[in-house]
């Protein structure tokens, strides 16, 4: 099977609206009219990067409504539309950009050079104008920033803050959205979600109302649309440090805010944090390993080693062993994150604050640790005298509520079981439609393959984590 490269940069046609709909931004050619075209980095977040590259090719802000359904399509490949909507020009605009404003009711598809550009804009148009999509997808209708704006401004001025008229837009989808609004003082962020993520709404409250130390301060909220809008954070983002101290920090907050959180995690759970005790993950092992059994027999290169039918028995069998050795240690549920990288903290000198809670859940809270412990080692290097230091840093404030005994048991065996949760949580394993997504298979084998790593690691030192 020959292996396909996809290059690391990727093309957008911008179909770039005034916010009536009835002019758009077209490049004009000796040949006809074409859409501008933007050059993105693939791996990254696309509205945040669109919208930046809008600012600078054609002097205005903008911000993204929605990508074309045919975007992605085999039919259509390496064809990309993302519609927009202009905002303002920017503060100093380019008087030699290469676009003009066109009206739209004069266009003809003659007029296009590529006549896919005038079928992608009378697709948008119609969207635009379907009741049905206004009402299901709130960020795909023009206007809604303005609106939105609005309520930034009025919710901002009791604080004495007013906006500046810069802001980002990071991410984008019809119904979730992600905007950091420069003010005269400290910027604000604004957050929507929608499905699957609307959960992070009510916990995000909840959050806010238990441990308002740790979680940006919410200024107001949109609960028609799941959003609300926070002051940004004091400090630096975790991902940007490889201070040792820095990390501490963190992994000191961390399980300072589970401990608080073990008492309340009836609240956290009625809000929407996932369930996920030993017992609900010791199910689901039989059907996990009975799909990854077939996607070990579905890969066609080697190396990566494949694991063959009898490894893969013995490894479900060491990680129902684990779950159970961890169940009967007895350990309070607590509050963790799947999804704790360091981009979702932010660390100063009066401590951190962590963001993003879409992945929240109630149970053993050592797992969160692991997945910070492995961002650390991957910033920082496999320094195993600091990676000690980091796991002192967490543990010590256990030592209040945990015997030292249990406490060495548990976390020898978090890492096989953090793997093993994070690979089974979302449930994509068993949704077949997603498993024929390309890179989605190999990226389970690959997991399976980190796990059997770690119940090797656990079985070398299995009799500290015997009864």
């Amino acid at each position: 099977m020959e292996e396909v490269h996809q290059s690391d940069r990727e093309l957008y046609h911008i179909i770039l609206l005034s916010s009536d709909a009835k002019k758009i931004m077209l490049i004009a050619t000796n040949d006809g009219f074409c859409l501008p075209l933007i050059e993105i980095p693939r791996w990254q977040r696309v509205a945040e990067n669109l919208t930046a590259e809008v600012q600078t090719q054609c002097g205005c802000y903008a911000v993204c409504l929605f990508t074309s359904e045919n975007t992605g399509l085999k039919e259509f490949p390496n064809t990309n539309y993302q519609v927009m909507e202009y905002c303002r020009p920017t503060a100093t605009p380019k008087r030699n950009s290469p676009g003009a404003w066109v009206q739209v009711a004069a266009l003809s598809r003659q007029d296009f050079v590529d006549p896919q550009d005038h079928v992608e804009l009378q697709q948008a148009l119609s969207r635009l104008e379907d009741p049905r999509v206004s009402s299901s997808s709130p960020f795909a209708n023009l206007g809604w920033f303005q609106r939105l704006q609005a309520f930034v401004e009025d919710a901002i001025s009791p604080l004495g803050l007013r906006l500046s008229g810069t802001f980002s837009q990071l991410n984008a989808s019809r119904s979730f959205t992600l905007l950091r609004f420069e003010t005269s003082g400290r910027p604000v962020w604004f957050k929507a979600v929608g499905e699957p993520n609307v959960h992070e709404f009510p916990i995000t409250q909840a959050l806010t109302k238990l441990f308002p130390q740790h979680v940006p301060q919410i200024i107001a909220t949109q609960p028609k649309i799941n959003g609300w809008l926070t002051l940004e954070a004091e400090g630096v983002s975790l991902s940007d440090e490889t201070s040792l101290p820095s990390w501490k920090s963190a992994a000191e907050t961390l399980a300072k805010l589970q401990l608080d959180s073990i008492t309340e995690t009836g609240m956290l759970v009625i809000a929407g944090a996932r369930e996920l005790p030993c017992f609900a993950l010791s199910k689901l092992i039989d059907p996990f390993f009975s799909v990854v059994g077939r996607l070990m027999e579905e890969q066609v290169k080697v190396p990566p080693p494949l694991l063959t039918r009898d490894e893969l028995l013995l490894l479900a069998e060491q990680i129902e062993q684990a779950l159970s050795s961890l169940q009967n240690l007895y350990l309070p549920d607590a509050l963790g994150s799947l999804d704790l990288n360091p981009g979702n903290i932010i660390v100063s000198a009066s401590g951190c604050v962590f963001l993003d809670w879409a992945e929240a859940y109630v149970g053993n809270p050592f797992i969160s640790f692991q997945y910070l412990l492995e961002h650390f080692r991957r910033t920082c290097g496999q320094d195993e005298n600091a990676g000690h230091k980091l796991i002192q840093a967490y543990r010590q404030p256990w030592t209040s509520v945990i015997a030292q005994d249990n406490l060495e048991k548990a976390m020898a065996l978090a890492p096989l079981v953090a793997a093993y949760t994070y690979t089974v949580a979302n449930g994509t394993w068993h949704d077949e439609i997603r498993l024929r997504i390309p890179g989605t298979a190999g990226h389970f084998r690959s997991l399976v393959r980190r796990m059997s790593r770690e119940a090797k690691r656990l079985e070398a030192r299995r009799p500290l984590c015997t009864q």
